[in-house]
Order: structure tokens, then sequence, then C-alpha cells
């Protein structure tokens, strides 16, 4: 099995990304169709932020796309890219200022990271946070895929917070999901579309780590398999020091992100469970 699906994410690379995208939409609705707890959850997430139930049908295609682009981004040629408001990381580099990039489980999340190494990775490598794969095979598959010039990778322990620690007051860039939840202990509760979610505490830390300048991105899917634009913009107002008021101020912004196109968003991410 574990052959098979190597396999078969060595081929998926090699296909052209509409071929991908519009096999993505059929795997989207079959996992809506067949699994209740993954419909109940997409539907009451997506009702819950006071969406309209087209948003929801639309995110159900979106969300297969999300897994069925992943061979090409992780194996394959370069999709590709369009950027708007890069000049924001330009003008933080050229003042010598560590990047946080913010984002949610908006659209590509993949693709910001690989973008901005690819663009500006050579002069400003980025670290991101990320939890590694429970089972090995995929494990060494996504460490070989996320590895690349300009592009590190820091797991979710205390050794890898102090790497994103040190990446940032290096003048580095680092990046990471605030949306995702995290271990007990780690977080605060704090309003996210109106409901309370246990939100990382995390972002607001990184934040005050020497001179670092909060930027907002998410990498939007283009219809057809056209590509992707990755999006980037300053956050409107410095995080506040008490800990829940920052929680608070990063969910409001990822709202903010979340607006822009929300059929993109996955709502079938179980946000509002406790923490472990």
């Amino acid at each position: 099995m574990v052959t098979l699906i190597r396999l078969l994410f060595v081929l998926g690379s090699r296909l052209p990304l509409p071929l991908l995208h519009g096999a993505g939409v059929i795997l989207g609705w079959l996992s809506f169709l067949l699994s209740p707890r993954y419909r109940r959850r997409l539907l009451a997430n997506a009702r819950q932020a006071g969406m309209p139930p087209g948003v929801a049908w639309r995110s159900v295609a979106e969300a297969g796309k999300l897994v069925a682009e992943l061979p090409r981004l992780w194996l394959g040629a370069p999709a590709p890219v369009r950027w708007d408001g890069a000049e924001h990381i330009e003008a933080a580099s050229a003042a010598g200022r560590g990047l946080l990039f913010l984002t949610p489980h908006l659209g590509c999340f993949e693709i910001t990271a690989q973008a901005y190494a690819a663009r500006f990775g050579a002069s400003r490598p980025m670290t991101v946070l990320f939890r590694p794969a429970r089972q090995p095979w995929l494990r060494a598959l996504v460490d070989h895929s996320r590895e690349r010039p300009g592009l590190r990778t820091a797991p979710t322990t205390l050794s890898g917070v102090r790497q994103l620690v040190q990446a940032l007051k290096s003048g580095e860039a680092v990046g990471l999901l605030p949306d995702q939840v995290p271990p007990k202990g780690l977080g605060t509760w704090a309003p996210f579309f109106g409901r309370e979610a246990y939100t990382m505490t995390l972002s607001a830390r990184l934040a005050r780590s020497g001179d670092t300048q909060v930027l907002l991105s998410w990498g939007e899917r283009l219809p057809w398999g056209q590509g992707y634009v990755v999006h980037v913009r300053p956050l409107a107002e410095p995080l506040p020091a008490d800990p829940q008021a920052a929680a608070a101020a990063v969910n409001a912004a990822m709202e903010s992100l979340v607006r822009e196109s929300p059929a993109q968003y996955l709502w079938s991410y179980d946000r509002y469970k406790p923490p472990r």
C-alpha cells in the first residue's frame, strides 16, 4: 500500500494542474457524501460563521483540490504564481526586520511558503512550523518536499519554537498557521467567527521577538488550474501584550482573510475542538 501511494504521488506530480484540480473536485464531493462526520462539521462551521449555503457547497470542491494538488506542489514542476503585496516583504527586508507570516487554512497554504522561498529565500530564508506526520512513510515524503532552498522546517516542540525565535532575531522569515488548535497549555480561548476557539499564543510571542514585522498572507487558488495568487498585507495594528487580547486580534485578522474568499477556507477543519 505504501509503495502504491508513493507511485500515485510521483505520477500525480507529472499531471497538469487543471487535471489535478478536476480530480480534486470529484475527491472533495466523494469525501463529503461518504463521511457524515466530515459533512456535519463542514456545514456546521460554515453556518457558525454566517456563510450562505453556496459558500459551503463551493468549499467542498476546494477542499478536494487542496489534497489533489499536493503531488504537484511537493514533487512536480513549480506552479504558476502571481504576487499581490510583495512590496511589504521588500520594505521590511530592506529595513532588516524579521518577517512573521500568519496564514489561515485558506486556499493553498503550501504555495505561500514555496513562493516566498523561490523569490526571497536566497537572501532571507523562511522557517515554517509544522506538525510531523504520524506515518513514517508520509513523514519522509513531506520532509523531502518541504526542505528546499530558502525553506526550512521546525517541529511543534520547544526546540522548534526556539528555532523560530532565533530566525526572527536573525532578520529571517517565519511562517505558521495561527488557526491551528495548539496542545493544552499553549493557547487561550478567544472568539473565532462568534464562537470561542482554543487559539495559540505563539503568534503574539513571536511578534515580540526582535524587530519583527507581522504580515498576513494566503494563497488564492485560481479557477481552472491557472495557478495561484499569493496575497500579502501588514497587520493593521500591533498585537496587544495581553495573551488573550492578542489571540482575539489574531483570530479577527484571520477572519478578515477568510472573508475575502470564504469558499476556499477549510471549513471541515475541527477549529472548535478542545486542546489535546
